[in-house]
């Protein structure tokens, strides 16, 4: 979606783009209402500053439409491809997908949550690493990790979607 396109469609169009980015309402909220934007740099900008108010609620949703790290997301919608390309490097060695298991199942134990990262440009032991690191973090401390890593990843897929790339949502 070119950002003319982004600019003048209606909303019923363009908020499954955004939705396929991040699902937080009111994130996706406060990028159509921000519309019309000067250049593609303005719309991740304001993209940006609202992802920096996400709230509890807000990442609690986005996280239910992200697959845990090293599983495969299944569909053929934006959302899974984008995941399926962010964690290629992840990796399909039999040990890795153990740890990684392991490291997930921990995870959710004790925070309550699935474990969220970035994971573009990260190689598996990057991403275990970070696992093995956050599973010592308070709640709080979390929280805000997970909201600035889901924050990257609704950037990144943005520019994914304003770079005209093919978004089937």
């Amino acid at each position: 979606m070119d950002l003319q396109s982004f600019n003048t469609s209606p909303a019923d169009v363009v908020r499954p783009a955004l939705q396929a980015c991040c699902d937080a309402p009111s994130w996706v909220a406060a990028v159509l209402a921000g519309r019309p934007y000067a250049d593609e740099a303005d719309v991740v900008r304001a993209a940006d500053e609202a992802a920096r108010r996400f709230t509890a609620a807000d990442v609690d949703q986005a996280l239910a439409a992200h697959p845990r790290i090293g599983e495969r997301a299944e569909g053929e919608h934006a959302e899974a491809a984008w995941s399926r390309r962010e964690q290629a490097a992840v990796g399909t060695d039999p040990a890795t997908a153990q740890a990684l298991a392991e490291g997930n199942r921990a995870y959710e134990q004790r925070l309550g949550r699935v474990f969220l990262i970035c994971a573009t440009g990260l190689s598996a032991d990057q991403v275990l690493a970070s696992l093995r690191e956050r599973l010592g973090h308070e709640h709080d401390e979390e929280a805000a990790v997970v909201a600035d890593e889901l924050r990257k990843i609704a950037l990144l897929r943005l520019e994914r979607v304003l770079d005209a790339e093919e978004v089937s949502v």
